[in-house]
């Protein structure tokens, strides 16, 4: 079956960045739905008209891939905001209830990275934002995507390309 949006398509692949630094690497298939937002777009535009057994090297550049590091997304707030034991790499989706930053999207996924007796820095960029990255991929599976997935423009629990862990020495992604 040739990969057409919509499908499912299932991946192995080895992320690194452009030193050879291992990222992540999923070695066990996991599947992704193609023509939503499950993947990067020049992933996808690389699985494109191709079958099972596809193999792609790509070059990511930061705009292609989690876009470029931006600091005015690094911002403080007050400590009593957050929980005890907020330590860094924590991640909460959304600014903490009381958040005195004006415009912080309610939908965005901040990092912790500092933590002070009166303040704590949060970070709004992805983990990896401002790195070109090396993806080398291999295509395991292609199928028809489900009625279901087709709604959702996503394939049941995977998210795309993105961090579970955001600890950013040791970044997960998938």
């Amino acid at each position: 079956m040739l990969i057409i949006a919509p499908c499912v398509v299932s991946l192995v692949w080895r992320l690194e960045d452009t030193q050879g630094q291992l990222i992540d690497e999923l070695t066990e298939p996991v599947e992704f739905f193609v023509g939503g937002d499950d993947l990067l777009p020049k992933v996808e535009e690389a699985l494109l008209d191709q079958e099972a057994g596809h193999q792609a090297d790509l070059h990511l550049e930061p705009e292609h891939a989690f876009g470029d590091y931006d600091p005015q997304l690094v911002f403080f707030e007050a400590r009593a905001l957050f929980p005890d034991g907020v330590e860094p790499g924590m991640q909460f989706e959304g600014p903490p209830e009381g958040a005195t930053t004006p415009g912080l999207s309610p939908d965005a996924i901040y990092t912790v990275t500092e933590v002070y007796p009166e303040h704590v820095v949060l970070d709004g960029n992805h983990p990896l934002a401002g790195i070109a990255l090396r993806l080398s991929l291999t295509v395991r599976d292609v199928r028809a995507a489900t009625a279901d997935e087709v709604e959702a423009g996503s394939v049941g629990s995977a998210s795309g390309l993105q961090v579970l862990s955001a600890h950013p020495a040791d970044p997960h992604l998938h």
